[in-house]
């Protein structure tokens, strides 16, 4: 059984997991834009037609 009082050391690397580029902000950027228009759309037309 392990000890509680014992740190666990994890390299900031393996510990961290995650993509660090701004291509992934551009990706976030663009989907919510697109998400943005996408639910403008759904909500000015009905809007415009009733």
């Amino acid at each position: 059984m392990d000890d509680k009082d014992e740190a666990i050391h994890i390299e900031d690397d393996d510990a961290r997991a995650a993509v660090s580029n701004t291509n992934l902000r551009w990706v976030l950027a663009i989907g919510l834009l697109l998400a943005i228009i996408a639910m403008s759309v759904v909500w000015i037309i009905p809007a415009l037609t009733s």
